[in-house]
């Protein structure tokens, strides 16, 4: 008996890696196909400043970065994992950074995608990649808590889909709730996770109550500050003196759209 016990915990943690490394590949070809999706369409260029390059770079890095994690624990390659790992740390801050800067210099130049507000587009997107840092750093502080590890990790991702999904959905449709649809849109890969864990081990393991729930909560919180006098004014500051102060704060579709 306690050897079928034990090869039943060595299979169902056999399935989990799996289930993990599915779930990641799955969540990085999303954001790969939406951009890769606009290249082919048409509506983004490689003729952009030199800032668009070095975010693509550091963010696509981090997505190969985090499948090989992924794959390393999926076939048990727990040496290299842990040595892999401890770059994560130093990789993390910088993609904060570079997002931040890619936000600032997207506002400056286009005022961002016309079918989300200016205001929302910046604000939220700077508080949501706080969020990224503050999920993905904690993943990373406990590596000996498998469970909490892999799954803070899978909530930090999650942040990370809305871009690719969004390059992927009918946003000027969607206007002008195009930014809280685009967020709703990304919630569905932890709701898949959470469904796994169900099926497997019969519960939700807390750290995706909590990293979604910082996820939501970071997410509403910034827009409050987005539609608040704050917002709007940092908003302007940031813009002032740059083409994306000619357009207008709200989402709109310009003339002659034709979809």
């Amino acid at each position: 008996m306690a050897t079928l016990h034990a090869q039943s915990a060595l299979d169902l943690q056999r399935g989990e890696r799996r289930f993990f490394f599915i779930l990641s590949a799955a969540m990085a070809g999303t954001i790969v196909a939406g951009f890769s999706l606009n290249l082919a369409m048409g509506r983004s260029t490689f003729a952009v400043p030199l800032a668009y390059h070095a975010h693509a770079v550091i963010f696509m890095g981090w997505l190969a970065f985090f499948l090989v994690q992924a794959w390393t624990m999926a076939t048990g390659r727990r040496a290299m994992h842990r040595r892999l790992g401890r770059v994560a740390s130093y990789y993390v801050p910088v993609m904060v950074l570079a997002g931040i800067a890619i936000m600032v210099v997207v506002a400056r130049r286009t005022g961002g995608p016309f079918f989300f507000a200016q205001n929302e587009f910046f604000v939220s997107n700077v508080a949501l990649l706080l969020c990224f840092g503050v999920l993905a750093l904690w993943a990373l502080r406990v590596p000996r808590q498998i469970g909490w590890h892999r799954r803070l990790l899978i909530c930090a991702l999650t942040i990370l889909t809305g871009p690719g999904l969004g390059r992927l959905l009918p946003l000027p449709l969607m206007i002008p709730y195009a930014w809280p649809l685009t967020i709703a849109a990304t919630l569905v890969f932890p709701a898949i996770a959470m469904a796994g864990d169900l099926r497997r081990h019969g519960r939700i393991h807390p750290a995706y109550l909590w990293g979604t729930g910082v996820y939501i909560a970071t997410f509403v919180a910034s827009m409050l500050i987005a539609y608040s006098p704050l917002g709007y004014a940092l908003t302007r500051a940031v813009v002032a003196g740059s083409p994306g102060a000619e357009r207008p704060m709200g989402a709109f579709l310009p003339p002659g759209f034709a979809g």
